[in-house]
């Protein structure tokens, strides 16, 4: 279906309070799932951060990486053991996450921003201590009923953040792109998970929004339906949700960021499905949104 002139000029005035608004006003997306990976979706995903960046709001991206490490670790013949979905992360493994984050999917990001026109930066969270952290402990109980340590290795959980590397750049008109590497205290680096990361950076810098692409519609009350996503919620609506069971899975993740981020405040946490085209434009600069916000009591 064609688009007149006319029509394509009163979408950009339908827009035009959603720019005001929004203008001057930073970001946080947390880029991941099939959105990464399948070309067409990482090109409508990346031109609407460079929308973003272009009528003036202050896009910061994090992205993930766990299917391209588990490809890279497939092909030297390495498996990966995962405790409560976390990856069990020794040396070698780490090293094969470092190279992919940072040295692949990082710089593969920020040479399509630019190559569309942006001013993108990668950093990683050891870069100017933007990431601090301290190995993940982790206890289960074992089958006699006892509670019994396990080590997950270069697994980390963050414990401070120094954003003023993004702020920085963010000031000088950049857009930065940050892979979920931090360093510690102890001087080893750690594998950490991207939306925890996602979620207190976007705390950290008073984010206006902090936006979740995901591989669902949002938060649905039957995950066999896609129709029963909600459209809104409140953080007590997600406790309840989360209580009941409701979300579960490979939801909780991304519920439990949006409480932290919630509880940082950050007025609004969005979860949008990365499969669909300009999910973020839409999500923005229309009164429709495509996926589930959730914003504060």
């Amino acid at each position: 279906m064609s688009v007149s002139y006319l029509e394509r000029a009163q979408v950009l005035v339908e827009a035009l309070p959603y720019i005001q608004r929004f203008a001057g006003h930073t970001v946080v997306i947390k880029y991941g799932g099939h959105a990464m990976v399948d070309d067409a979706l990482k090109e409508n995903v990346l031109l609407d951060i460079l929308l973003l960046h272009s009528v003036g709001m202050r896009p910061v991206v994090v992205h993930g990486g766990g299917p391209e490490i588990n490809r890279m670790l497939g092909r030297v013949g390495k498996k990966s053991t995962f405790v409560q979905g976390l990856r069990v992360t020794d040396e070698e493994t780490m090293e094969i996450a470092a190279m992919v984050l940072v040295g692949k999917l990082n710089t593969q990001i920020v040479g399509h921003l630019n190559r569309l026109g942006g001013r993108a930066v990668g950093l990683n969270g050891q870069d100017a201590r933007l990431f601090l952290a301290e190995k993940k402990p982790m206890t289960l109980v074992n089958l006699e009923g006892y509670e019994e340590d396990v080590d997950l290795g270069y697994v980390g959980q963050i414990t401070k953040m120094s954003p003023e590397i993004v702020v920085s750049l963010l000031d000088q008109g950049f857009i930065p792109v940050i892979s979920p590497l931090a360093g510690g205290e102890d001087g080893l680096p750690y594998n950490v998970n991207a939306d925890m990361a996602a979620g207190m950076l976007a705390g950290a810098l008073q984010a206006d929004k902090l936006f979740l692409l995901t591989d669902v519609p949002g938060i649905m009350r039957d995950v066999h339906d896609p129709a029963s996503v909600v459209s809104e919620l409140r953080v007590q609506d997600v406790e309840k949700l989360m209580a009941d069971g409701v979300i579960q899975g490979g939801m909780m993740p991304k519920a439990e960021c949006a409480l932290l981020a919630l509880g940082q405040g950050v007025p609004s946490v969005h979860i949008v499905d990365g499969r669909e085209p300009h999910t973020l434009l839409l999500e923005i600069f229309s009164d429709v949104g495509v996926g589930t916000m959730i914003f504060g009591h």
